[in-house]
């Protein structure tokens, strides 16, 4: 296993490289071996990803609220997020995974993935101290960030459109489907909205919850 390959691709050379392997090493392997997994290391890595975005986004956007810094860092410091940066350093190449997990390819498991990347950046912290670890988290997610500071501010148009109708009353509120467009890795959907039966509004997102507030919008638009 070329872990030289691997410290290339995260910017970070270890001292003490049986390190990395901890933090590479999922518990059905170390069950199977008699060895430590990369719990611990996991546990530790998601403090301190917890804390370092939280810094992050503390002193590059002074202008966001509390609720909304939050928001930002709840939206990066995920499972999605989380294991896209386990992709992109090819993660699933050097784990190391119990005979059961290789069979089913639990190296693309995206919980596994998650748990190897606080799993790194914990054996980052304790190898090269909170500035290596703070340099790798910031660069993996600065672009994220930034994305979700962009919608942080979105209305909720779905939630904006229900209080609205059902002030004086129940209000039957429901949103169809009723369109996909597009190969799976990019689709696109048209959601239809009805108040009582009856049609109002369409929209069209990147996603179903996106087309849906895009109808919901409208809908405000229109009984404004």
């Amino acid at each position: 296993m070329n872990i030289e390959k691997l410290e290339n691709s995260i910017g970070y050379h270890f001292k003490n490289k049986a390190l990395l392997k901890k933090a590479l090493t999922h518990t059905s392997y170390a069950y199977e071996n008699n060895l430590q997994s990369n719990e611990k290391l996991e546990f530790l890595g998601d403090s301190v990803l917890e804390f370092i975005s939280s810094k992050y986004i503390y002193n590059n956007y002074p202008n966001l609220r509390e609720g909304e810094m939050t928001k930002v860092r709840a939206t990066v410091v995920c499972e999605k997020s989380l294991s896209e940066i386990a992709k992109l350093h090819n993660f699933s190449d050097f784990l190391y995974l119990g005979k059961s997990e290789r069979k089913s390819d639990g190296g693309k498991r995206p919980a596994i993935l998650e748990d190897t990347t606080e799993a790194v950046i914990a054996a980052i912290y304790l190898d090269g101290g909170i500035e290596e670890a703070e340099k790798f988290i910031v660069e993996n997610l600065k672009e994220k960030i930034e994305e979700a500071t962009k919608h942080v501010g979105d209305k909720d148009y779905k939630t904006v459109l229900q209080e609205k109708l059902q002030v004086n009353g129940a209000v039957d509120i429901e949103y169809k489907i009723i369109k996909e467009m597009g190969p799976d890795h990019d689709k696109t959907f048209e959601a239809e909205l009805e108040i009582d039966g009856k049609h109002v509004a369409n929209g069209i997102g990147k996603s179903k919850k996106a087309a849906q507030m895009q109808a919901a919008k409208k809908a405000l638009e229109i009984i404004k």
